[in-house]
């Protein structure tokens, strides 16, 4: 049977709130991470972009981002203009949704076969090992895509998040301009709606994020704290574009760690090619010569390996690589 949906998980805050001194389910449990190597030095950061300097063509900053998608796949935005009442709201807004009272929020669960809703992402089998953590996923633009259902009651919410989005798609649509001029493309052709795939987050200040990086002089992969600049946004290039550009752009492993006191919000924006895209490298930029490293698929064939993917436990960007 194809999976497009994540199976029903308790609430990690009902459980906490259940019990708070009881031990840690067996499913959450990451003992293996222990051995695991974190760059524990200050000065190694990932790259700043100024956004306003983006958008009058500034030749350095755009280089600038154009290393930070090749070498980095991963930087924070500043200078977004997305207004910080805007940023507030929305956080104030999720804060209070999680706050309420646990019958509260499941009347907006997630519904099988959906991933839309109160619950967690990408919940493929029964033994699989689960975040700590509770998620509410929404489609929010364009706005004929949005399932009012699972959107929490009140004219607050629901308008500050039409207004928070639009402002990010804003941002995300100029940005990926920026992305396709330096790779010499015009932003049509992937003609991307925002939804899923390349990532815009926004986070409250409390460190958790790690993304993978190679080593600089030799030796083990290690993992690199992320510090959240006040007001910016967190930018994941993420694997639709790592295939689109053929491998120029990368899909960084990242992850996100707990704080045993303090709760960790995270706002995370999505975008993803239109429903009606293929998916694959981009023959405008792959011209005669350069061969495809990454599969060509219509978009429900992709929906469908990235879930089978999830599934059988296996990188879903190494099963959308091509056979040499």
């Amino acid at each position: 049977m194809e999976m497009t949906g994540s199976l029903p998980v308790p609430s990690v805050q009902a459980m906490v709130a259940a019990g708070r001194h009881a031990p840690v389910p067996p499913r959450y449990l990451r003992p293996d991470l222990a051995a695991d190597v974190v760059v524990a030095d200050d000065a190694t950061t990932i790259p700043i972009i100024d956004f306003q300097r983006l958008l009058l063509v500034d030749p350095e900053e755009s280089a600038r981002l154009h290393a930070a998608c090749q070498d980095w796949g991963f930087f924070q935005l500043i200078n977004h203009g997305v207004p910080d009442d805007v940023m507030e709201a929305m956080k104030a807004s999720i804060q209070s949704f999680f706050a309420l009272p646990a019958e509260a929020k499941q009347q907006y669960r997630q519904q099988a076969g959906q991933l839309e809703g109160y619950g967690q992402l990408f919940v493929v089998s029964e033994d699989q090992k689960l975040d700590w953590a509770d998620v509410l996923y929404l489609n929010t633009q364009p706005p004929e895509h949005r399932n009012l259902s699972f959107w929490p009651a009140g004219e607050s919410f629901r308008q500050t998040l039409d207004t928070y989005s639009a402002a990010v798609k804003h941002v995300a649509d100029r940005l990926l301009g920026a992305m396709y001029m330096n790779l010499g493309l015009q932003l049509s052709i992937m003609d991307m709606d925002p939804e899923r795939g390349a990532g815009i987050q926004s986070v409250n200040q409390l460190q958790g994020l790690q993304i993978k990086r190679p080593p600089d002089g030799g030796g083990a992969w290690a993992w690199l704290p992320v510090t959240p600049l006040q007001g910016a946004f967190v930018v994941n290039v993420g694997d639709v574009l790592e295939i689109f550009t053929n491998g120029r752009y990368r899909s960084v492993e990242h992850r996100a760690l707990v704080n045993a006191h303090t709760e960790r919000l995270s706002i995370a924006a999505f975008h993803s090619p239109s429903i009606h895209a293929t998916i694959g490298p981009l023959p405008e930029l792959l011209g005669d010569q350069e061969v495809p490293k990454y599969k060509t698929l219509d978009h429900q064939s992709f929906i469908t390996l990235f879930f089978s993917a999830k599934l059988q436990g296996k990188s879903f960007l190494e099963r959308m690589k091509k056979l040499s």
